[in-house]
């Protein structure tokens, strides 16, 4: 991983799609980054989908728009985890998860 100001570019190999999308959250998350860019390869890659939470934003309403169902909201609950450890936990500016 390299740090430049206010970007982290993550290299390498990822083990899945879903390890890199956690690696990619992590390093996203540290305050003071800003952009993280990715040169990994995983066995499984695709474009990864990412939620940025705004305000009066719940995982059931994100559901809603991307999986098209709230109901599913404990899937994006899950695939954030450890990051998240309460579903009704999440704040203006949080990136997540959506698998």
């Amino acid at each position: 991983m390299d740090v430049a100001g206010d970007k982290v570019v993550i290299k390498g190999e990822a083990p899945s799609q879903e390890a890199l999308e956690k690696m990619v959250l992590a390093a996203g998350n540290i305050e003071g980054i800003g952009k993280v860019e990715t040169d990994v390869q995983a066995p499984d890659a695709k474009e990864p989908v990412f939620h940025t939470v705004e305000k009066g934003d719940s995982l059931w309403k994100i559901a809603e728009k991307h999986l098209g169902n709230g109901s599913r909201y404990n899937e994006i609950f899950e695939a954030n985890r450890p990051m998240l450890s309460d579903p009704d936990k999440i704040y203006p500016g949080q990136v997540l998860r959506i698998p």
